[in-house]
């Protein structure tokens, strides 16, 4: 049975991109299950290429604003989290270094309001002053 055909516009990934997406889910989830169970040396290897994959990714879809922004988001994310798990790795004593953390996760959300309070209501006004033909 074929999908209904709808005639909303549609944004396919590309195979090279969608590979990278699907190995950075892969490296991000051994990242953190090092992390909960406490494994260390994985824990801190994986965020070598937990991060880099979220570089390239955020890099290859930097033409197409929505995924640049919730990309950067992302990468915002891995990072507080990476450096979070570092501090407990490392520096149990000092939980109040994970606070830190909130300045990563908050560019994160900025990247996301700007998106959607400045960027998506701005695409919406010009299409509406410049619409398609059908």
């Amino acid at each position: 049975m074929e999908p209904p055909v709808s005639q909303e516009p549609v944004y396919q990934v590309p195979a090279r991109f969608r590979f990278s997406e699907n190995l950075h889910i892969v490296f991000w989830l051994i990242k953190d299950i090092s992390w909960a169970m406490l494994w260390k040396p994985l824990g801190m290897v994986m965020t070598i290429p937990t991060l880099l994959l979220a570089v390239k990714i955020t890099i290859q879809t930097r033409y197409i604003k929505s995924e640049l922004f919730h990309n950067l988001a992302i990468l915002c994310w891995i990072s507080a989290n990476c450096t979070w798990m570092t501090f407990e790795f490392f520096w149990p004593e000092y939980d109040f270094l994970r606070y830190y953390t909130a300045i990563p996760f908050s560019l994160g959300i900025c990247f996301i309001a700007y998106y959607y309070v400045v960027l998506l209501p701005a695409s919406g006004k010009q299409r509406a002053a410049h619409p398609r033909p059908s």
